[in-house]
């Protein structure tokens, strides 16, 4: 069998290299030449099986490939073919897969962008990896006058769907984002804010959530490069000069540690890793401190080699030949060994002081728990010792660890049909890339929730009955109410009774999306009690109108009040919320429109999605300032109106992106703003590409944040320097003194960028000033 095999595979070799080599003909030399050379690249580092008919059906995958794109090209010229052949590399490389995500990683944008069909795919490769090519096509694009909102939500809630069959689709599909922020240079800017802003709001939690760390540091990293090239280079800059220094401070450090370790006879090695850009930004962000005073540019990396019945001790003892050196801050260490994490991440964290005086984050691990941390859901699963990825069985193990009940909150988040994409992508948001708390129930079982999660929420995550029936809670031994805040450690016993029935009000209480899914089941189960009783009060009530009970009838006013069925017109009527005037005023209506019923005042899951303009609208916070016209010109368009965003202030000078609405006009937004990069990340084809044109006399409104050592004369000296010696016009001022350090908060009228640099600067030359730092909203001013 395997000589026949064999012989198969060199015959089909034969004619795939003759097409192959007809495919190549179509490129230069020097690119036929490069081609080859990244598909060896691409045979070297994969790592897991690679038998002779292994190899042959991704030698047949790559003639495909090359076959397909051979006529295409990517924006920087390079023929398209380079793409698919990296997005392999980096599945097999970076994440560990094998044969069938290296198949699908070549094929992923063939149906996509060629003439094949997934049924081509399908018949030359099987159903299993058709299905997850599939899966990685787009949705074709939106035609004029879709209803579909959001082409990008539905896309990525169509990726996502595919996860309770293969987890592969996601997996390739992050591989994929990554060599396109890889590559970002060549597109136009307002596609680089885009697909910058889509990569930071959704794939690079994805990428934690799965465990890719090295994965979703590099598309933060990038995203910043795109969103904050200054920062991004400055940071960058910055890390480079201090690395001399820095390595010198760390090799002093791990002298005596290597000593101790060494003497205990422990297998280790040493890596030592700068903290990624993205994070130092943000955590000087959240500080409040300019990179210079931040010193947590680093940790260090011990990774024990023991086996698995070991590897805890192992780490404990590497802790304890350290902690005998240094001193520890207990506060900060974080046991994620006894522990792990939802997305199966194992390790010991700490903090010691070193002889120099600085505080050093160490983390603790072995060569498996490394394994894990580094290549995610891939390494899990060859560590777990199943087959499930790579294999030809798809069977899973039976025993389940944090990453396993992740994925299935996905799978029960996914079942659900009822919310529209964008609200799905909300909820996959909000509940699956949350950090997370672990809760104990009054027989010691331990649960994983989202952070925020309350007492209702705990009910309706052990039992939908429960939830329905939950009254109150007693958390620790205390008796809370439903909205009680859940925290790390609380041990939850839920209290009934047997008059509590589920109740609209409590959507706004409940954080999980297991638990609101579980409570709109509820309640449509009670409300169906009343479907009898309902029934008979309508029919009396369009009796009395003269109205026909029929269907049509029936639709008209469904849809006059927004219900969304007969389940709801029949309880709404039996507890007297529609009645006889409330029908009679559906009917007045001609048009039939909803707007006429009272209903339209009510946010409830059980009525109709609002429609797009409304919810785009609403989703950008009502940012209209129209007392502030933006002084920009939309380059793609001319006859838009446009106003500044409230919600981070943009001035000339500033980075912005305009989005534009039906029946809105344009909102300007910093780039960084939180709101536009939400909006963009849903509505990339609604950005449209902006500049600043300077006109005299015209001023826009920025917020600073100034603190500093209390002293006499303080506010004179301040506003001596802002109003009189700039010359520049204070809106608002408030000051917090407290301890002797006083917090100042301003808002003040410039003309641009550059002004605003020239007041921060003057100000952090006044005597005893500390700190000046711009207000990233106007609303961070406290009230």
């Amino acid at each position: 069998m395997i000589h026949s095999l064999f012989y198969l595979c060199k015959a089909n070799n034969t004619g795939f290299q003759v097409q192959l080599m007809t495919a190549l003909d179509t490129y230069s030399p020097e690119e036929r030449a490069e081609i080859l050379r990244r598909y060896r690249n691409l045979i070297e580092v994969w790592h897991t099986r690679k038998d002779v008919r292994d190899r042959w059906m991704v030698r047949k995958a790559f003639t495909l490939a090359v076959e397909a794109h051979k006529d295409m090209r990517r924006k920087t010229g390079e023929p398209y073919i380079y793409h698919p052949i990296e997005v392999a590399t980096i599945a097999a490389g970076e994440i560990g897969l094998g044969r069938t995500s290296i198949i699908c990683a070549l094929l992923h944008d063939v149906v996509e962008d060629t003439e094949y069909k997934i049924a081509d795919i399908t018949a030359m490769f099987g159903e299993h990896i058709g299905r997850i090519i599939d899966g990685l096509t787009k949705l074709d694009i939106m035609v004029e006058g879709s209803d579909v909102p959001s082409m990008q939500a539905e896309n990525f809630r169509k990726v996502l769907l595919t996860l309770s069959y293969d987890v592969r689709v996601i997996l390739i599909k992050l591989a994929d984002r990554l060599h396109n922020m890889r590559t970002l240079d060549a597109m136009p800017q307002h596609k680089q804010f885009k697909i910058a802003s889509e990569t930071l709001y959704l794939f690079a939690p994805l990428a934690y959530r799965l465990g890719l760390y090295a994965i979703k540091t590099e598309l933060e990293d990038l995203s910043l490069k795109y969103t904050e090239p200054a920062v991004y280079e400055s940071i960058s800059k910055s890390l480079i000069e201090s690395r001399p220094e820095r390595n010198a401070m760390i090799e002093s450090f791990l002298i005596p540690i290597r000593e101790a370790l060494n003497k205990m006879k422990i297998k280790y090695r040493i890596r030592v890793v700068e903290n990624s850009i993205y994070s130092i930004w943000s955590k000087t962000k959240e500080k409040d401190i300019s990179f210079s005073d931040y010193h947590d540019t680093f940790f260090v990396r011990f990774i024990v080699d023991a086996p698995p019945e070991t590897e805890k001790i192992s780490c404990w003892q590497v802790y304890a030949a350290v902690t005998n050196l240094y001193k520890p801050n207990n506060q900060l260490l974080r046991d994620w060994i006894s522990l792990p994490k939802a997305n199966g991440y194992e390790s010991l964290h700490c903090t010691v002081m070193s002889k120099a005086g600085r505080w050093v984050n160490l983390q603790i691990r072995s060569e498996r728990m490394d394994a894990i941390a580094e290549k995610g859901y891939a390494a899990y699963w060859k560590y777990k010792d199943t087959s499930h990825i790579e294999g030809e069985s798809e069977s899973e193990s039976e025993s389940e660890s944090g990453l396993d009940e992740w994925l299935n909150k996905v799978r029960e988040l996914l079942s659900s049909d009822e919310a529209s994409a964008l609200e799905f992508m909300d909820n996959f948001r909000l509940n699956l890339f949350s950090d997370e708390i672990f809760v104990f129930t009054p027989k010691g079982e331990m649960i994983s929730m989202p952070k925020g999660s309350t007492a209702l929420d705990f009910a309706f995550n052990i039992h939908t009955n429960l939830g329905s029936k939950c009254i109150g809670a007693n958390v620790n031994h205390k008796l809370v109410q439903l909205n009680h805040e859940l925290k790390s450690g609380d041990q939850v016993e839920i209290i009934t009774s047997k008059v509590q029935f589920p109740k609209e009000e409590w959507f706004s209480i409940l954080v999980t999306a297991r638990a609101k899914t579980r409570l709109q089941d509820a309640i449509r189960e009670y409300r169906k009690t009343f479907r009898e009783e309902g029934r008979k009060k309508l029919e009396d009530i369009l009796q009395q109108l003269n109205l026909d009970p029929g269907k049509p009838t029936i639709t008209r006013l469904i849809e006059a009040e927004g219900l969304s069925g007969l389940v709801d017109l029949y309880y709404y009527t039996a507890t007297d919320k529609i009645n006889l005037a409330k029908v009679k005023e559906a009917f007045r209506d001609k048009s039939g429109s909803a707007s006429s019923g009272f209903f339209k005042y009510l946010i409830s899951p059980f009525m109709r999605h609002k429609p797009i303009e409304e919810a785009a609208s609403q989703e950008q916070g009502k940012t209209a300032n129209h007392t502030m016209k933006a002084d920009v010109i939309g380059e793609e368009t001319t006859d838009l109106g446009y106003t500044v965003a409230t919600c981070c202030n943009p001035i000339p000078g500033d980075d912005v992106v305009a989005l534009a609405f039906p029946g809105e006009p344009m909102q300007i937004h910093r780039v960084n703003c939180p709101t536009a990069i939400d909006l963009m990340s849903k509505y990339g084809n609604n950005i449209i590409k902006a500049k600043w044109k300077q006109e005299e006399n015209v001023t826009f409104l920025a917020g600073l944040k100034i603190t500093a050592i209390d002293s006499i004369g303080f506010i004179h000296n301040l506003t001596e320097i802002i109003s009189i010696q700039l010359k520049i016009n204070i809106r608002n001022l408030q000051i917090e003194s407290s301890n002797g350090v006083v917090v100042a908060y301003l808002t003040i009228y410039v003309q641009n960028l550059q002004s605003l640099q020239e007041v921060i600067t003057r100000l952090k030359k006044m005597e005893g000033i500390r700190f000046v730092k711009r207000l990233e909203r106007i609303s961070e001013m406290k009230n």
